[in-house]
């Protein structure tokens, strides 16, 4: 899963003032969404511990429930049985993604590739309800597995819909439809230059600025410089042409 699913944990002042999630809250609300749960290949189930037990196409993970109910109730989860249930069907978006899911329906999109965060590549990812959650290929995953999964989501990023906005002298370029999986547009830099210069901003030295998970601006090189300076998030500027030479993250 990922790092602080809830949120940051909250002060010391609602710690002490606040209610607390519970054990029962969270059994109550795992039953609850086995009963409207409806995608294939993914089990729940409380086993002794009690522990929660995640099943999905072969892929398996174990979370004690009292570290989970812990988890909510820093992030000052409501222990209501909607506000329990809403955070777990966060939690649940954004466990591990399994090989078969990703070969089904992994995207290709830009991330970073080292901690420093200045190298660039393509990642696979899957799209959950408000969670873009990367795949990792499992241990039993071949290398001719891998290179057909990533295949895969490099075609699907290609016919993925776009929103174009001009901003003066900047293209921005966004997903239509799930945010974070704006840069899966530049599988198809050409197209994009082509519709900025339709819309009536043609660009003769086009670079573009890269934001993992935000979306993308083409301007002119100077632009796309400032651009960059002046960006409050990790960022890279680089001639469109250089995108095809980007490896994988």
């Amino acid at each position: 899963m990922t790092d602080r699913p809830f949120g940051a944990p909250a002060g010391l002042l609602q710690r002490l003032t606040r209610a607390e999630v519970r054990t029962g809250d969270l059994v109550a609300a795992v039953e609850e969404l086995r009963e409207t749960l409806d995608v294939p290949g993914l089990e729940l189930a409380v086993v002794d511990g009690p522990v929660l037990l995640v099943e999905e196409c072969g892929c398996r993970t174990r979370v004690p429930l009292v570290e989970l109910a812990g988890e909510m109730s820093r992030a000052r989860v409501l222990p209501t049985p909607d506000g329990v249930s809403t955070a777990l069907r966060s939690w649940l978006a954004r466990r591990p993604v399994p090989d078969a899911v990703a070969a089904e329906a992994g995207i290709a999109v830009l991330d970073w590739a080292d901690p420093r965060q200045s190298v660039l590549g393509w990642r696979v990812v899957v799209a959950r309800e408000d969670a873009v959650v990367a795949w990792r290929p499992s241990r039993t995953a071949s290398l001719p597995v891998v290179h057909q999964v990533r295949s895969a989501a490099l075609g699907r990023s290609s016919v993925l819909p776009g929103d174009l906005r001009l901003a003066g002298p900047v293209a921005l370029w966004s997903h239509s439809g799930v945010p974070g999986l704006d840069t899966a547009l530049l599988t198809r830099p050409e197209d994009l230059l082509a519709e900025s210069a339709s819309a009536g901003l043609p660009l003769r030295d086009a670079h573009v600025v890269i934001t993992p998970r935000r979306p993308v601006a083409c301007a002119e090189a100077g632009v796309a410089r400032r651009l960059t300076a002046e960006a409050t998030e990790a960022s890279r500027t680089m001639p469109w042409r250089e995108l095809t030479d980007l490896g994988w993250a």
